[in-house]
């Protein structure tokens, strides 16, 4: 992932999740729970194909809050680079 933010950082796309959630449902007995997203047909496409094709890498990832609290704060702590 650095390698590609690093790399490519015109190229690499981040969401907040909740922006493209269009529905979503907590698990119970008779199912799993599960989240509907809203995405650009191309990333569909994407997912969908022939997985022997060469394509893009999709992820879902998840950032602390702890970091997002930390990139708003002022003060750089010890071993911090900004």
């Amino acid at each position: 992932m650095s390698y590609a933010l690093e790399k490519y950082p015109e190229r690499v796309e981040m969401v907040p999740i909740e922006q493209i959630v269009t529905d979503s449902a907590r698990q119970n007995a008779k199912r799993p729970a599960y989240v509907t997203l809203a995405v650009p047909d191309e990333v569909v496409k994407s997912l969908k194909g022939n997985r022997n094709e060469e394509r893009d890498l999709v992820l879902l990832v998840r950032v602390p809050k702890e970091v997002l609290e930390r990139s708003e704060s002022l003060i750089v702590l010890p071993g911090e680079v900004r």
